[in-house]
């Protein structure tokens, strides 16, 4: 190797713009049902100033998220991210999976002389329960997915930001695509952010070429993140059947 360590170091920690931390920033929106619903048995038949109860609302369409890892098959990471350091991708830490949950992948291939391409996949899921004073599942999904879109075009740095909408993945979504500068090289970012029923799914896929690769085509990117975004957004209803 004609790359000296400090330098995959360096190559390895420019990884995306997390997606996780969407997962980390949404621990008060789920899994708090049970605490406000505690004091829905005080009014008794006898007390005739009762107030009457807060209107029902809809049932969320989803009770539970597929596992992250698994969300997208085997076929497509290996496809996307050459020489992918683990195939069985690197799960996100959360505190409660049927809420919120996420994984990894990222690889680096060297070609030699040619130089190396380095790519990252990652996708999240946050799941959004039906709750009185909040609204339904799907409300709060769809308030969640304008705010990750916003989000996601104003990333601190990015250049050429290009916004469209993605047919064909959920309910609802939108692609986004940009550059960003980092190691002295530019990387090409494709994040497809989606709704399905009460559940947002982020799908981030960027790349770099080093030491004289290319750098990646960004219409080819993005139609790769879309694949792997179909397959993420589908995963819900099976986990579900």
């Amino acid at each position: 190797m004609h790359r000296s360590a400090p330098r995959l170091t360096r190559i390895f920690a420019s990884a995306a713009i997390p997606v996780m931390l969407v997962v980390a920033g949404c621990s008060s929106d789920s899994g708090s049902g049970s605490d406000k619903t505690s004091g829905s048995g005080a009014a008794s038949g006898s007390s005739t100033g009762a107030k009457p109860s807060a209107a029902a609302v809809e049932p969320a369409k989803f009770a539970k998220l597929p596992e992250p890892c698994k969300a997208i098959t085997s076929k497509t990471v290996l496809a996307l991210v050459p020489k992918v350091k683990n195939k069985a991708g690197t799960a996100g830490s959360s505190s409660d999976t049927s809420a919120r949950g996420g994984c990894s992948w990222n690889g680096l291939e060297d070609k030699g002389v040619k130089g190396s391409n380095y790519r990252w996949l990652d996708v999240a899921f946050l799941r959004y329960e039906s709750e009185s004073g909040l609204g339904s599942g799907e409300k709060r999904a769809k308030e969640a997915y304008a705010k990750e879109v916003a989000k996601t075009k104003a990333t601190e740095d990015a250049k050429n930001v290009k916004t469209s909408p993605a047919t064909g993945v959920g309910d609802e979504a939108t692609a986004i695509g940009y550059d960003l500068k980092k190691t002295d090289e530019t990387f090409k970012y494709a994040t497809v952010v989606a709704r399905t029923g009460n559940v947002v799914v982020t799908l981030g896929y960027n790349g770099a070429g080093y030491a004289g690769a290319k750098t990646p085509d960004a219409a080819d990117l993005m139609k790769d993140a879309l694949t792997a975004a179909k397959e993420a957004a589908a995963s819900v209803a099976t986990a579900n059947k």
